[in-house]
């Protein structure tokens, strides 16, 4: 290990390889390991060993089943590496993944464009580099121009990848969409390919772990509407027709779903993330 190398994990797992050289490998088995996580490279030590550095990786799955035996685990990494996958399960698989990102993009440059689009109004900010830092809670943002942008990965909205014109390059760009104080804002990611994959593998992580998959009434419906538009927490029960028990009911449960937040103790409310998803489909539907 160089100097400049540090160690970021240290687990036991397992590992199967995949496919090797173009071929899928049916009766490929899982192989008890040591896995060991540096800020260059990934270490499997079995029987032998095996090292990928981290540059070496293409492209990061969830699945990748090639047999009954990698469909029978249920959490595990597959990691692209030219004409090989490798799958990686990891004792702790969630700090497996979050140490994976943090190897991958902790000090890495990439450029930023922040606020792309704020409160729907498209900007005409240009681009700037940052220096990203990762955490199991947000994606840090330190700015050239002295800017400090934090991306909470519970609060990922929509996210979309383009490729793009950026500063007279073709690029892949990640427009993410999350919170500014009450606003809504997209920030926009771009890097080198390495860190362009894994950013966007992480923020797709995050944005389907939020997305809401919810069975809501049409009351339901019609309180997060009325909300959206502007209308007064305590003016609910009259422009919706329902009564305050009901009402309050109601934002029990939406408080339960996270698809608003208590500004003030059981009085005002806000729609979060999910909660204008809710009202942009409710809209789209109309």
């Amino acid at each position: 290990m160089s100097d400049t190398e540090k160690k970021i994990a240290d687990m036991q797992g397992q590992f199967l390889q995949a496919v090797s050289q173009g071929q899928r490998l049916t009766d490929a088995e899982w192989q008890n390991c040591r896995i060991i996580l540096t800020t260059q490279r990934i270490a499997l030590i079995a029987d032998d060993k095996r090292q990928i550095a981290l540059t070496d990786i293409d492209r990061i799955a969830d699945r990748f089943d090639v047999n009954q035996r990698s469909a029978g685990v249920s959490e595990y990494v597959a990691l692209h590496v030219g004409e090989d996958v490798v799958l990686v399960s990891a004792s702790d698989h969630e700090a497996f993944e979050t140490d994976f990102y943090r190897a991958s993009l902790d000090g890495a440059v990439i450029l930023v464009q922040h606020p792309a689009v704020k409160g729907g109004v498209v900007k005409s900010n240009e681009w700037t580099k940052g220096r990203l830092k990762i955490s199991d809670e947000a994606v840090r943002l330190a700015m050239a121009d002295g800017q400090a942008v934090d991306i909470e990965r519970t609060d990922i909205g929509d996210l979309t990848v383009e490729e793009k014109q950026v500063n007279g390059e073709e690029r892949t760009v990640i427009q993410v969409e999350h919170s500014q104080g009450d606003i809504s804002v997209e920030t926009h990611l771009a890097g080198e390919e390495f860190h362009a994959t894994v950013l966007r593998t992480m923020l797709e992580d995050s944005a389907e772990q939020n997305r809401a998959d919810l069975d809501l009434s049409s009351t339901e419906k019609r309180v997060i509407m009325a909300l959206h538009s502007g209308v007064s927490p305590f003016d609910i029960p009259n422009f919706v027709g329902i009564d305050v028990e009901k009402t309050e009911a109601i934002f029990d449960r939406l408080i339960e779903l996270d698809v608003i937040s208590v500004l003030r103790e059981r009085t005002e409310v806000a729609l979060t993330t999910k909660g204008r998803r809710v009202a942009g489909d409710r809209m789209g539907e109309q």
